[in-house]
């Protein structure tokens, strides 16, 4: 028998977040969130110290489906660790950092208009 990560195999758009998690396609999810052209899974990191190399793998997995990259991180903007942008940058993936209300909206968009965009989202309370 083989475990898989439970995903959410496809895209869609954020309808809610807060209290600690995201609602999404009539689900909901407690924890952090990464959406990727193969699917929206449940992600490690619970706090912006928790943002690694490591954290990204799924992301780096997927270079080629991916043009930008929005990281939610958290109640406030933080920006992204100089080693995370000099990874992204040589991937190919243009990334921005924002809190997690604005990358949520703004993937939303991103979404709708058939971009390349992936999030990787901290859940706020």
């Amino acid at each position: 028998m083989q475990i898989r990560d439970a995903h959410f195999p496809g895209r869609a758009p954020i309808d809610a977040y807060g209290n600690g998690g995201f609602r999404f396609a009539n689900m909901s999810h407690r924890g952090s969130l990464l959406c990727v052209p193969s699917g929206i899974y449940g992600w490690d990191p619970l706090t912006f110290d928790d943002l690694s190399i490591e954290a990204f793998e799924r992301v780096l997995q997927e270079t080629t489906d991916i043009e930008v990259l929005l990281v939610g991180t958290g109640v406030d903007l933080r920006p992204l660790p100089a080693d995370l942008k000099q990874a992204f940058r040589e991937a190919g993936i243009i990334s921005d950092s924002m809190s997690t209300g604005a990358a949520v909206r703004t993937f939303n968009v991103m979404l709708s208009e058939e971009r390349a965009v992936a999030t990787a989202l901290l859940a706020v309370d």
